[in-house]
């Protein structure tokens, strides 16, 4: 058996410790939308063909276990949407084949931008760390890390936590982005003008957040609207020529 898809049901109770040792075949698991509690299994078998863990929608708790790192396959992890209380598990970025991390919606902590790999996370495509407790500067070391292989090409969103600072200059590195949403944070400064080097940008959300300054001109900023900065101090919106007051939204 290479897949096993249960999701979208109303199975229950705890998931089987016995779970992480599915078959070498098995590429597929999927549990999304169901009504599974208590902690996920601690344990994975050395050299499985895992490629896709999709935990989402559930009522899982405990920490997110470290021995997903044999996982070496792994390319899809989701484990949005439950009740996982742990610190932002950097120790991923080692999995070679990773492109995309939902760990959204839990009870995630702490600081993201903390790792002793050289190079984390060198085939993410799409990271979702919002609506955890986040907290900090953004993490500048992973932007870092993928400016060497441009993967970030699809979204990247951090929005309601607590993180605070600037909004790196290094996000200009990710050429190819098209979704981007630090909103309902506490960052704080303008926002940067080589921002509008990201021509395939089609989604930004700023708001919510303590920027202030000048909105910047050029490429896609030109089509974003209002919604996409209010809630932040006062800005001049190129667009109109006008003077917005984005506090009253």
């Amino acid at each position: 058996m290479q897949i096993l898809d249960l999701s979208h049901n109303n199975f229950g109770g705890m998931l089987p410790h016995c779970l992480g040792n599915f078959s070498k075949d098995l590429s597929v698991l999927n549990l999304r939308r169901n009504q599974f509690h208590d902690i996920i299994p601690q344990k994975f078998l050395k050299g499985n063909s895992i490629r896709t863990l999709d935990f989402n929608g559930n009522q899982l708790e405990g920490l997110v276990p470290r021995s997903l790192i044999i996982c070496r396959e792994l390319e899809v992890l989701d484990l949005g949407n439950n009740k996982i209380n742990d610190t932002f598990p950097h120790w991923l970025g080692a999995l070679p084949k990773l492109q995309v991390l939902v760990l959204r919606s839990n009870n995630f902590h702490g600081h993201i931008g903390f790792s002793k790999i050289k190079s984390p996370f060198m085939s993410l495509r799409i990271i979702d760390l919002a609506h955890d407790d986040f907290e900090g500067d953004l993490p500048e070391i992973y932007l870092r890390s993928l400016k060497a292989t441009m993967n970030i090409d699809e979204g990247l969103n951090l929005s309601h936590n607590y993180l605070t600072g600037h909004i790196p200059l290094s996000f200009k590195i990710l050429k190819m982005l098209e979704s981007l949403d630090l909103s309902s944070n506490k960052l704080s400064g303008r926002i940067p003008q080589e921002l509008t080097s990201l021509t395939f940008l089609e989604v930004l959300n700023l708001s919510q957040n303590h920027l202030t300054g000048f909105i910047p001109q050029g490429s896609q900023f030109q089509t974003f609207g209002n919604d996409s900065y209010y809630g932040n101090p006062r800005y001049v919106d190129f667009h109109y020529r006008r003077d917005v007051q984005l506090m009253k939204y």
